[in-house]
């Protein structure tokens, strides 16, 4: 590649839930701009993550992970990982290395493979670090079986093991052209957006499994002030009062640590104070409930 060449394009990051796609989304970067947290489907909506490099922009698209839908917000996670496929460069398959397929697994790589070839796919086996050698190839050769006119590469996402090949890698696989994007621009998403991302993010890993996906977060006053601080006012919603009574804690301690956690958080990615007031409202079965989902931007783009 000589100096003149520059290369860009767009990749779609695929995988079920909870397999790293977030993770490898911040890693690459470099930075974070997708939340991230060890319960599935922590991200709900597609977000472009854009890595300007001197000869290259890689601009990637983080999805919900595919999964065997069961209310309308697991129709529409499908629907937006499923659309984000549609007019990329390249379509990275993520899975995970330590685990043999699954049926979701199984469920993606028939949709990659009936997709028309004008995106290139790379499979992409991540957390190498956790199972044994052994283990990792016979798991490898079971995903690559799966699918078809796509090669492999090995990462770890979590360690950084393996992120410079792949960057190398798909800016091969990259047409020549110029950016698509200003250099200093990382993400498509507004400040507000990724901020309710990374106040369930906090809710997700202080809550564990007692109040997973049934909670959305709104954010209902976003305000800059004289004095260089931002006040955001958002509220958590759940699905039952007893689920509220979780979030809230005894005292309100689960709700002040939420709090905090997500303070820290939206502080770092804006680079300022903020004053974060957080509160907690019931709207039963939210995630069959079209008019709550549009309110909460789960909305289809066609």
């Amino acid at each position: 590649m000589t100096s003149a060449e520059h290369h860009s394009g767009f990749i779609a990051i695929l995988g079920r839930p909870n397999v790293g796609k977030s993770t490898l989304l911040n890693a690459l970067l470099g930075q974070k701009v997708a939340a991230v947290s060890p319960r599935p489907q922590t991200t709900r909506r597609r977000q472009l993550g854009i890595l300007s490099l001197e000869n290259a922009q890689l601009v990637f698209v983080d999805t919900p992970g595919i999964h065997q839908a069961r209310h309308k917000l697991g129709e529409f996670l499908n629907y937006e990982a499923e659309e984000a496929a549609d007019g990329v460069d390249v379509i990275i398959w993520l899975v995970d290395s330590s685990d043999q397929p699954t049926e979701d697994d199984i469920r993606i790589a028939d949709l990659l493979n009936k997709l028309p070839l004008r995106a290139q796919r790379l499979l992409v086996l991540n957390k190498i670090d956790i199972p044994s050698a052994d283990e990792e190839s016979a798991n490898s050769a079971e995903y690559v079986k799966l699918l078809n006119h796509a090669e492999a590469m090995k990462v770890s996402a979590t360690k950084k093991i393996g992120l410079d090949e792949l960057r190398e890698k798909l800016i091969s696989m990259l047409p020549e052209r110029p950016p698509d994007y200003p250099e200093e621009q990382v993400t498509d998403s507004y400040e507000r957006d990724i901020a309710a991302d990374l106040i369930r993010e906090s809710c997700l890993k202080i809550l564990r499994d007692e109040v997973p996906h049934s909670l959305a977060v709104r954010i209902d006053e976003f305000k800059e002030r004289e004095n260089g601080m931002a006040y955001i006012a958002a509220t958590i919603f759940v699905e039952r009062e007893s689920q509220k009574g979780i979030v809230i804690g005894e005292g309100g301690k689960m709700l002040k640590s939420i709090g905090s956690a997500a303070r820290k958080e939206i502080e770092e990615m804006g680079g300022r104070k903020i004053f974060l007031e957080v509160r907690v409202k019931v709207s039963k079965d939210w995630r069959d409930n079209q008019n709550m989902l549009n309110q909460f931007g789960y909305i289809k783009r066609k």
